[in-house]
């Protein structure tokens, strides 16, 4: 295997601190052994139905290469018709017909992919505005119902952004930076257009695409959309006496590629990283839009008039990382945006940008302070915002109207989002930051129980520089069996009324802990929606500190009581006059 050595501006923000930039060094190269199963039940009166897949190809771009073997598709029945095509993309369809189909139909796609990830310093020098762009690439600068380049909002925000910009480097991570910082994900939109994202600062993988898209087509940047899938599995990234660990979820995934003259199509994930994808990433199907990337996975079908019946279907993938070479490691440097960015090391004309730091909390408060304020206001804040109860294996898109007289089911970019957290010899723990005095009566979690075995609490930490320190209080310990086992994910609400805490304003964490055979998930969002860059950590066993920090956030919520009289610190007096 040969050596891979890069640079990467490696870009998260602690609270209201300096930017956490850290150039890297060591690459990435695996064998991927993939397989994806897809079973269709068809509805009562069905007469046809129809199943659309697009073959993985190799690619190779300036920082991440895809090389795929042994492709192989397998369908537990033989289909009516059986096509080929190639798309004007470049995408190569699959598509088989059932007609009529009298049971289940399963496809198991499976294929070995060797991904490499390179990136040493990149030299560009292609200007902004560009110019001289063949017309195959110039079809990358159309606007898309999804991709509404002609917006006045849209044209207002990417001008501004890109004022003064002389490289299109420069103008490319001005935009990212915009949207990594603006965008809160979630896992399920109203709306998956580029405009939506803009005005309610929210979406999942597939908005920050669309917005990128529509900001950088808008001031005449080619940009693709990229379908894919994203696995599980975590690396480290060594930063000093620290380890960043960074992970997705195993399942579908929206990113871009942006044309530079001087370098070609060069991969970005808005939704996570700048000017890189890992090789954890697989490449399948590219468009304007992800309207139109909707083949790979598509389910439509014909009825009977007078019957309405939808097919049922469940998706499985899975991966084995084998062969897997990681070696990264980071320095510091002192610059950046405030939420999580990842990008090489780029010699060329751009600007610093300066972050807008997070509002501090008002200053602590004393113990004879919090003493004379009544607790008669109830609060509940955090990360709440995820998908309860939903079984993933099997939860399917909306269906709409297809071509002619079928019915259609895009694939659906719900994932789980989640961290095994009973595993032995490792805690975890997430941080949150009040901006009042509160009595603590719960904390609650968003878990996924197996199994009836064993006992979880939570402990209540102070902030150590930015990690948990001395523990100030415990919750009531829960038996496993007394969680009621849902198919999805809930809230399970640690007790914390008989430890009797009132909080000042500032900064806490909340670590799991568990014993017996416990076996519990912890749903998690992308990025940092609530709080810090550093405020979701675990140690392993024989860790002096929780030095160790995620990519994401835990989701949980406090609640507890606060007060109307609070003021700021500095009208304390007022109040005890």
């Amino acid at each position: 295997m040969k050596k891979i050595i890069f640079l990467l501006a490696f870009i998260f923000i602690s609270g209201n601190c300096l930017a956490e930039n850290y150039l890297l060094n060591g690459g990435q190269e695996s064998q991927i052994n993939y397989r994806i199963t897809q079973r269709v039940s068809p509805a009562p009166g069905t007469k046809k139905i129809f199943l659309s897949y697009v073959k993985p190809q190799s690619f190779s771009s300036r920082t991440y290469s895809q090389r795929i073997e042994n492709l192989n598709f397998k369908f537990s029945q033989e289909p009516s018709k059986k096509t080929e095509k190639t798309d004007s993309r470049g995408n190569t369809i699959i598509e088989v017909v059932f007609d009529p189909p009298l049971k289940p139909v399963t496809m198991t796609m499976t294929c070995t992919a060797y991904n490499q990830v390179k990136l040493d310093k990149i030299e560009t020098t292609s200007p902004f505005p560009l110019t001289s762009l063949s017309d195959d690439v110039k079809d990358f600068l159309k606007g898309t119902e999804q991709v509404d380049i002609d917006d006045l909002q849209i044209k207002a925000k990417a001008r501004e952004l890109t004022a003064g910009s002389k490289t299109e480097f420069d103008a490319v991570q001005k935009i990212l930076t915009y949207v990594v910082d603006q965008i809160k994900y979630v896992q399920t939109p109203k709306s998956y257009n580029a405009v939506y994202s803009l005005k309610t600062g929210r979406g999942n993988c597939q908005n920050y695409s669309h917005l990128s898209a529509a900001l950088m087509r808008s001031v005449g940047i080619p940009v693709r959309i990229v379908n894919g899938v994203t696995l599980k599995k975590p690396y480290d990234i060594k930063t000093g006496r620290s380890i960043l660990t960074m992970k997705m979820a195993q399942g579908r995934h929206s990113w871009i590629e942006v044309y530079f003259p001087d370098l070609g199509w060069m991969p970005f994930d808005p939704s996570g990283t700048v000017l890189f994808v890992s090789n954890r990433f697989i490449r399948i199907e590219t468009g304007l839009d992800n309207n139109e990337t909707e083949n790979d996975g598509l389910i439509r079908w014909s009825y009977t008039r007078g019957t309405d019946g939808t097919p049922q279907s469940e998706e499985n993938i899975e991966a084995a990382v084998d062969k897997d070479s990681v070696k990264i490691a980071g320095i510091k440097t002192d610059y950046g945006p405030r939420e999580l960015l990842v990008s090489p090391h780029v010699a060329a004309e751009f600007s610093k940008v300066e972050f807008k730091p997070l509002e501090p909390p008002p200053p602590p408060m004393t113990d004879k302070e919090l003493k004379i304020l009544k607790y008669n206001v109830q609060h509940v804040f955090g990360n709440r915002e995820f998908p309860r109860n939903i079984n993933f294996l099997t939860f399917t898109s909306p269906a709409s109207q297809g071509e002619g007289d079928t019915m259609k089911i895009k694939k659906n970019f719900m994932v789980e989002t989640a961290e095994y957290v009973t595993t032995n010899g490792q805690q975890y723990a997430q941080t949150f930051i009040l901006d009042r005095p509160l009595r603590l009566i719960e904390v609650g979690l968003a878990l996924h129980k197996f199994g009836n075995e064993g006992q979880l609490w939570l402990e209540l930490f102070k902030d150590n520089g930015g990690m948990p320190g001395e523990i100030m209080a415990t919750s009531e310990f829960m038996n496993m069996n007394a969680i009621k086992y849902k198919p999805g994910y809930d809230w399970v609400n640690f007790d914390f009324s008989k430890a009797n805490k009132v909080l000042s304003p500032g900064r806490y964490w909340v670590g799991l802990g568990f014993t017996g055979s416990a076996v519990v998930n912890w749903f998690f969002t992308y990025g940092k929606p609530e709080g810090p860059a550093d405020g979701t950590r675990y140690k392993v066993l024989f860790d002096e500190t929780w030095s160790r920090s995620l990519n994401f956030e835990f989701n949980y919520r406090v609640m507890g009581l606060t007060t109307s009289e609070f003021k700021a610190k500095t009208e304390f007096k007022k109040l005890q006059d």
